[in-house]
């Protein structure tokens, strides 16, 4: 078959190498890809939210089917205009994206259906929404409703730390449109673990639970970011605690979104948080995790195409799991969430595999034979081993290449269990 991905990342670099195990890939492209993508499949250069140019592309080309990486282009619709036109596609459509695509609406759906989640209030108004923060007092959580690329979302410690993330979204406007509407957010504390699953209507198929670190710094320190790096499985998560996020989140979420007309057809992503009373949804995306998906689908077993033809025409694909450890840590920009420069070159990140790891990459282009960061996540050096310890040797022995040089950093902690993350 031929085989188109959308999106740009770590996450789609980590979709097109599984994919290219897959007996039934003949042709594997991806629009618009990266510098470390076009070394696993053919590049095209369509953007992620030109709909029409991928769905012609996906015509002229045999595309037997298209999967979706990212939030944006799900959130515009793209497996509404691909179904229209009769072609194949892999990603929840756009009235199920909402999910995602409005905190507001999640928060409102995740009451009705009685899925655990911290209390909320949702605001338009800069002085309404200070006045039940002082009510409320810190720590508090503000997010942005609209997608932000994972950073409108501003954990205060202090009421004035919260008061400044209301005038940067509402006033400011520092997510632009995605920011018109914020919701403050009960603070939680205790363990993340994000828990993703295959989807087809009220059919659930999770995969392994992952950990990862969102902070820009070691010790849960610094603003939040897309992901500094994940591991999976998790050890010190209880089963009993999984168990209970598929049956009372993952499950009563799909069957609700049937329910309300948005039925979901895709990968489901619960960001949960383990509290005294049960696991609790941070967040849901309508799509695969990053850095989460680099750590997971190199545990998969089974052919990650097959699996998803599966879960569409409504089969059970019998997840099977590698009984392995997977560790990844993302290398960033100097200045990352904040302003970089870009066009750095990036030292020869040869001799991965014989180092036992694998590189992913997110923010890169190839100038000649060198590769330059063109993002704030550069990439994400992994590693599979029979354990977590020897995973995060195997990194961590990689990354010292990077050691010095001040246009990059990376978080030296992924993976370490005794971190409390604050959500």
């Amino acid at each position: 078959m031929n085989v188109l991905v959308i999106g740009s990342g770590g996450r789609e670099h980590s979709m097109v190498k599984k994919l290219k195990e897959s007996k039934h890939v003949d042709k594997l492209y991806a629009a618009p890809g990266n510098g470390g993508i076009c070394q696993d499949a053919q590049c095209v250069p369509i953007k992620d939210d030109q709909i029409e140019e991928l769905a012609a592309f996906a015509k002229e080309t045999d595309i037997d089917w298209t999967i979706v990486g990212p939030e944006n282009p799900l959130a515009a619709g793209i497996v509404n205009a691909f179904e229209k036109e009769q072609l194949q596609i892999f990603g929840p459509a756009q009235e199920a994206a909402i999910i995602e695509g409005s905190k507001d609406f999640a928060k409102g759906f995740m009451d009705k259906y009685g899925i655990p989640t911290a209390a909320y209030q949702t605001f338009t108004d800069a002085d309404q929404a200070k006045s039940y923060i002082r009510d409320q007092g810190a720590p508090i959580v503000i997010k942005a409703d609209g997608l932000a690329a994972g950073k409108g979302v501003v954990v205060a410690e202090t009421l004035e730390q919260a008061l400044v993330a209301v005038d940067d979204m509402l006033m400011e406007n520092e997510f632009g449109n995605a920011g018109s509407r914020i919701v403050v957010e009960e603070f939680l504390e205790g363990k993340e673990f994000s828990l993703m699953a295959f989807v087809n209507g009220s059919q659930v198929y999770p995969m392994i639970p992952a950990r990862d670190h969102k902070r820009a710094h070691e010790g849960d320190r610094g603003p939040n970011t897309g992901g500094m790096g994940a591991y999976a499985p998790i050890p010190e998560l209880d089963a009993a605690v999984v168990e209970s996020a598929i049956s009372d989140i993952l499950k009563p979420a799909a069957a609700g979104m049937a329910a309300e007309n948005r039925s979901f057809s895709g990968v489901l992503y619960a960001g949960l948080i383990e509290t005294p009373e049960g696991p609790k949804v941070i967040e849901f995306n309508a799509r695969m995790g990053d850095p989460e998906t680099q750590v997971v689908l190199p545990l998969l077993e089974n052919d990650l195409l097959q699996v998803i033809i599966d879960v569409k025409a409504g089969k059970d694909p019998h997840l099977t799991w590698k009984e392995a450890a997977c560790i990844g840590t993302v290398v960033a920009s100097a200045g990352y969430p904040g302003a970089y420069e870009k066009s750095k070159p990036l030292p020869a990140l040869n001799g991965a595999e014989e180092e036992g790891c694998f590189v992913i990459h997110a923010g890169t282009k190839q100038e000649g034979d060198q590769f330059v960061s063109a993002g704030g996540r550069v990439l994400l050096a992994g590693s599979l081993q029979k354990d977590q310890q020897a995973a995060q040797e195997a990194v961590y022995s990689f990354l010292k290449r990077f050691d010095g040089n001040e246009d990059f950093f990376y978080r030296r902690d992924i993976g370490f269990a005794d971190k409390t993350e604050k959500a």
